[in-house]
């Protein structure tokens, strides 16, 4: 019943959306994905970045409709394990790979406030720990959108934190954006958030782009609301 309501809900605000809401890509996206169409794991670039799903303990994905398109929906908040577990990967390849260049990134989200956790990933490549990275989460049971930066050589981990949530049970815009020394986190198109990195922070891995969550383990940091409109531009 209450996934019911969120689905109204998501109808009633429709007209929040993303960089370009279930439109073609733009030329300077590397990826897009807007789940819609007969193959909602496409990457709407041409560019050949479909994505493909892990998953354990039952964990999957629904399409729900999202104004004239389709956008995702993953699992319900679990408490009690084994939990279901899903996360959507495209093979690595060097395209992803912004390097020192410039970089944006971002996704629409729809959260309700009982739907956050210490942590949920959005969009990510690459892991913290190793390897270098860049990520799109939501922080916390407060619902604050995140961008993270890692270097490939210092695994020191640079947060942009937003100051405003958005566990709401509306549509929002998220974005991400490196330039330079700065790191920047937008929430429906304002600046929220920013931080101080290095200027020669580069990023460069061989670890597949995930969108969801890190994995299908425990500790996988699963994505539990609605996602739409996923999206990487490198370059510009």
């Amino acid at each position: 019943m209450r996934r019911a309501i969120l689905f109204a809900v998501a109808l009633a605000f429709a007209g929040v959306t993303g960089p370009s809401a279930h439109a073609s890509a733009r030329p300077d996206y590397v990826v897009l994905y807007n789940f819609d169409g007969k193959a909602p794991l496409a990457d709407a670039t041409g560019h050949g970045h479909d994505l493909t799903p892990v998953s354990r303990h039952g964990g999957s994905y629904a399409t729900v409709a999202r104004g004239d398109g389709r956008a995702l929906m993953f699992p319900e908040p679990c408490h009690d394990e084994p939990c279901p577990r899903i996360a959507l990967r495209a093979v690595p390849v060097d395209d992803l790979n912004p390097g020192r260049r410039p970089i944006r990134w971002g996704a629409s989200v729809r959260l309700a406030a009982d739907e956050t956790t210490k942590g949920e990933n959005v969009l990510q490549k690459g892991y913290s720990a190793e390897g270098s990275q860049y990520k799109l989460q939501i922080d916390g049971a407060a619902g604050q959108p995140s961008c993270v930066l890692v270097d490939d050589e210092e695994p020191t981990i640079h947060l942009a934190l937003s100051s405003v949530s958005v566990a709401d049970g509306r549509w929002h815009a998220l974005e991400c954006r490196r330039s330079g020394s700065t790191l920047e986190v937008l929430v429906d198109g304002v600046r929220r958030g920013a931080a101080t990195i290095p200027a020669g922070l580069s990023v460069r891995n061989r670890i597949p782009l995930s969108v969801g969550g890190k994995g299908s383990f425990t500790n996988n940091d699963q994505f539990q609301g609605a996602l739409d409109e996923v999206w990487v531009s490198i370059g510009q």
